[in-house]
């Protein structure tokens, strides 16, 4: 027993030699990750340019095409109008008084910073109405190097009148959340605080990204609604889906009953 013991303890006990080695091993492993992991950082800051490179380059490409599209839209009648009204989160932010106001839009226009990373502005324009003075109207956010956004919008110059009718004060939106739909639309353009980005915390401009990111690339797909068209149709596969689930289920029992 006691030769067992010795055994026992002389296996679990580790020179103090081998243990420095251990840790030494391990600390030369960890350095050499930190080292690719360093090359790794590199390669994704060359990526991001590259990419920033290209997206600057097709916009250019896009841009005479978004032109000849601006021609096209301004010889359909209330094409913004409907494409905003069709649009499942747009189409609230339009009172009735905002919608006679948008008959008059001629052309919608969105254009990154020559520089995409530094930002981005969204420009209305409008044909000569008797609301205000102004035949554009635009919004300019300008991504900062501390990480917070500056926003600039036009002070609208509205007719005697009209300004109080199409909510052409100022609103304070915590969050630049969207204006419920008894606030004017044209309130967002007097929303220019300065904000942190935080996506979490919604202090981003909720409006401009939908115009930016969803409206602008294709507004044809809202003034046709065929957005709604792809929801219902969504809707119905899934109905679809839970009958066959449901006739499924009901075979399964009458199955199990003959079996009895």
């Amino acid at each position: 027993m006691v030769a067992e013991r010795g055994k026992k303890s002389k296996v679990t006990t580790v020179p103090e030699e081998d243990s420095d080695n251990i840790d030494g091993e391990l600390v030369l492993s960890i350095e050499k990750l930190q080292e690719v992991q360093d090359e790794l950082e590199k390669v994704n800051e060359d990526a991001s340019d590259k990419v920033l490179e290209i997206e600057q380059k097709y916009n250019e490409i896009r841009r005479p095409v978004y032109v000849r599209r601006s021609e096209i839209v301004k010889t359909i009648p209330d094409f913004w109008l409907t494409a905003f009204l069709s649009h499942p989160a747009l189409g609230d932010l339009l009172n009735e008084e905002d919608q006679k106001v948008f008959k008059y839009l001629d052309s919608l226009d969105v254009e990154d910073f020559k520089d995409v990373k530094s930002g981005y502005s969204i420009t209305f324009n409008f044909k000569p109405n008797p609301y205000f003075e102004d035949t554009k109207l635009s919004k300019a956010f300008t991504f900062l190097d501390e990480g917070t956004t500056k926003i600039t919008g036009t002070a609208i110059k509205w007719k005697d009148g009209m300004g109080a009718a199409n909510g052409g004060g100022s609103h304070e939106k915590k969050g630049n959340k969207r204006p419920p739909s008894d606030d004017s639309f044209f309130s967002w353009f007097s929303e220019t605080q300065q904000h942190e980005i935080v996506e979490v915390e919604g202090l981003n401009d909720e409006v401009a990204e939908i115009i930016k990111e969803d409206l602008w690339p294709n507004p044809l797909k809202y003034f046709n609604n065929e957005a709604d068209e792809e929801d219902s149709e969504g809707e119905e596969d899934d109905e679809e889906g839970k009958v066959d689930d449901d006739e499924e289920g009901d075979d399964e029992d009458g199955n199990e009953e003959d079996d009895t």
